[in-house]
């Protein structure tokens, strides 16, 4: 395999992915992600905590206890899962809730790992029911239980198993049932990133990347980043990009800031689509309360879409606000929009 090549461990054969000409984002953003606990920039209080139980399990030469990782994404449940192999020397099979969807799926895999393997699981909260029961006894006495035959001459077959951590990852933990939940001895919460934080991603990436940056231009990435190193990591790409193209190569407070209006992220980090559900709430409705089935059809987005990914932020930031009788734009909203109280009134 080629050294620009990823190998990933689904819930199916080994799959290699060959770069073709030049590196994709994917691959690059995979490159960026810290590969050890001193790597890890943030959630300094999660980290500390992660380490002892590691350094813990490696005193008793014991696997880790199992691990639950919940947050809004992009803010480096993946990076930790791969951490944790990293620094116990140990397997790592990634998979997803999604993937596995007969229970067979996830008997293949566990029965395929070695002493003290790590087995991630992206969207944990997404598996099926029959799929997870099957990972009870696993977790609780590495056994694996199933059932051969179908009718009277059915038979339950218990097999042994080796000793594994489960390292689970969610963005709805309430969607977690309480059985599985219970299981994790180790359940850790990641938070959004401060913009310090984030400017230290954005440089440490830039230099990974081979970008020229200045201290200014890091932090106006980083203060248009959404707390998210996911999203940090895309813009420092997108104004490298700019820079290259209509710059002279370095990214300077300047330039950061004009790559980023170019691609529509305006100082608070909003998008496209997050101006356009201002816009509606403000202009088309003038601030009276919509409902969410309505705004979506307004910005052409699914409501899934509309609750998950973009109302948290914009309530965080205090620009709308969710009422039992729909969303409403705030004062807030309706500043950044340009919009002066002799306006507002006339809507």
């Amino acid at each position: 395999m080629s050294p620009g090549a990823r190998r990933e461990v689904l819930a199916g054969p080994t799959r290699e992915v060959e770069p073709v000409a030049g590196p994709s984002d994917e691959l690059e953003e995979a490159g960026l992600r810290p590969r050890t606990l001193g790597e890890f920039v943030g959630q300094a209080q999660l980290v500390e905590h992660l380490r002892i139980v590691l350094e813990a399990a490696r005193q008793r030469g014991q696997p880790v206890d199992h691990l639950l990782f919940a947050g809004p994404p992009g803010l480096g449940k993946t990076s930790l899962a791969t951490i944790v192999a990293s620094e116990l020397g140990v397997g790592l099979r990634v998979t997803s809730g999604p993937v596995l969807a007969r229970a067979g799926d996830l008997a293949s895999l566990l029965t395929d790992l070695q002493e003290g393997d790590v087995l991630f699981i992206d969207e944990i909260h997404r598996l099926h029911r029959a799929v997870e029961e099957i990972l009870y006894p696993a977790m609780e006495d590495a056994k694996l239980d199933f059932l051969i035959g179908k009718g009277p001459t059915a038979r339950s077959i218990r097999l042994d198993l080796p000793r594994f951590t489960l390292v689970g990852a969610t963005t709805r933990t309430g969607l977690v049932s309480s059985p599985l939940r219970d299981r994790f001895g180790f359940v850790g919460r990641l938070d959004l990133y401060q913009v310090s934080e984030l400017e230290a991603i954005v440089t440490r990436s830039a230099r990974i990347l081979g970008v020229e940056i200045e201290p200014e231009g890091a932090r106006r990435i980083a203060s248009r980043s959404r707390g998210t190193p996911r999203i940090a990591n895309r813009l420092l790409r997108r104004v490298r990009d700019f820079v290259e193209v209509r710059g002279d190569g370095v990214v300077t407070g300047e330039a950061a800031a004009r790559g980023l209006e170019l691609f529509g992220i305006d100082e608070l980090g909003l998008d496209k689509v997050d101006r356009a559900i201002l816009e509606v709430l403000c202009r088309r409705f003038g601030g009276r309360p919509v409902g969410l089935t309505t705004l979506a059809q307004c910005v052409g987005e699914e409501t899934d879409t509309l609750e998950d990914a973009y109302e948290p932020f914009l309530v965080q930031q205090g620009l709308i606000q969710r009422t039992p009788r729909g969303r409403v734009a705030t004062q807030r909203a309706w500043e950044h929009l340009g919009l002066a109280a002799q306006e507002r009134a006339l809507f």
